[in-house]
């Protein structure tokens, strides 16, 4: 494993990292949902969001973004 280049542009324009930080914030939203059990918010939601942004992080991973790209696409 080697660490890329421009890991710095990475973490600031990738989307898979976007992703995976919403979907970190969602897993955490569903554990305080769990404690506090505030009404009108059905168990299960935010965790639901959380697989969803998780499977776009997977697919935004191997994606091209022209953001990032260093040229050999051209």
């Amino acid at each position: 494993m080697q660490l890329v280049e421009d890991w710095q542009a990475v973490l600031k324009k990738a989307w898979s990292v976007k992703f995976n930080i919403a979907a970190t914030l969602f897993g955490a939203a569903e554990v305080v949902v769990a404690l506090v059990q505030p009404a009108g918010i059905p168990n299960g939601v935010f965790a639901g969001l959380a697989g969803l942004t998780t499977t776009a992080a997977v697919v935004a991973r191997v994606l091209a973004q022209k953001e990032l790209s260093d040229g050999a696409d051209k």
